[in-house]
């Protein structure tokens, strides 16, 4: 409830929540007062009553109490993400998204993980959230999983530092386990302005949640690993997520083909073996 508060909130419909105790008084004087029923005429014999009650028989409710009004945390309304924020920037979004604490996964946090790179990169990798590594650095993909995206990196021409890297959660979720629905709708506005700031002409999604998150979809990552989407001005593909490789090194051949269809798009040739 809290969170459909909040975002009717910034939707600027706080003052309808503040005043909402006065609206029932004043919707009920808009309603018509029931008509008394007429008197029947008279007659030799009483109407039998009907077998069943009328199909409609109006019925009186009580109107539900007025829900408290809770303040909006300090961020990006929803308007600012989907229509952009006018000279933003990622120094910006880091200084709102501030010591944030919107939803439960700032609890178990060490770090704040924000993104990582060049602030006009040309490609964008974008994960699902930190693990333990990324929550004790502060920085994304420094694990075994990162260490396996450098080297995805570097094969395609490419270095570190020359593409960004973030995730769709800032905080490390628990155990590992993949953002819940609400997390990611709390934390993805930020990724969104990252983005947009960014202006990336490729986004590539490590894993099914990423992809999920801005393609808007529940769908399985093998439904559309590979293929190519419009995503506000920048070209998106899914590839399978680092961690997935590990467990799964057959997949790599995979995950090559999709990295040179991206290297195609960004005109990359990929550095000549020594």
């Amino acid at each position: 409830m809290a969170s459909w508060l909040n975002y009717f909130n910034d939707l600027n419909l706080g003052p309808y929540y503040r005043d909402r105790a006065a609206l029932p008084s004043a919707a009920a004087s808009l309603v018509p007062a029931a008509a008394a029923p007429e008197e029947a005429p008279a007659s030799p014999s009483p109407r039998p009553a009907p077998a069943t009650p009328p199909k409609f028989a109006p019925t009186t409710t009580k109107p539900a109490a007025p829900a408290p009004f809770v303040p909006a945390p300090a961020g990006p309304s929803l308007f600012e993400v989907f229509d952009r924020v006018e000279n933003d920037s990622l120094e910006k979004i880091r200084a709102d998204l501030g010591d944030c604490t919107r939803c439960r996964l700032h609890k178990g946090r060490t770090r704040l993980v924000f993104g990582v790179g060049n602030p006009k990169a040309r490609l964008v990798f974008v994960g699902e959230g930190p693990g333990h590594d990324e929550d004790v650095q502060g920085e994304p993909f420094v694990g075994r999983a990162g260490k396996l995206l450098t080297q995805m990196i570097e094969a395609m021409g490419l270095r570190r530092e020359s593409v960004y890297i973030c995730n769709v959660v800032k905080c490390r979720p628990p155990d590992n386990r993949l953002p819940e629905r609400d997390e990611i709708a709390t934390c993805s506005p930020f990724l969104m302005r990252q983005l947009d700031a960014i202006s990336p002409k490729v986004i590539c999604c490590l894993g099914a949640c990423a992809a999920q998150t801005l393609l808007e979809t529940s769908q399985g990552i093998t439904r559309f690993r590979g293929q190519w989407f419009d995503y506000r001005g920048a070209k998106l593909i899914a590839t399978y997520h680092p961690a997935y490789l590990l467990r799964n090194p057959s997949a790599k051949s995979e995950v090559w083909k999709d990295l040179q269809k991206v290297m195609a798009v960004l005109g990359l040739e990929a550095p000549k073996k020594r």
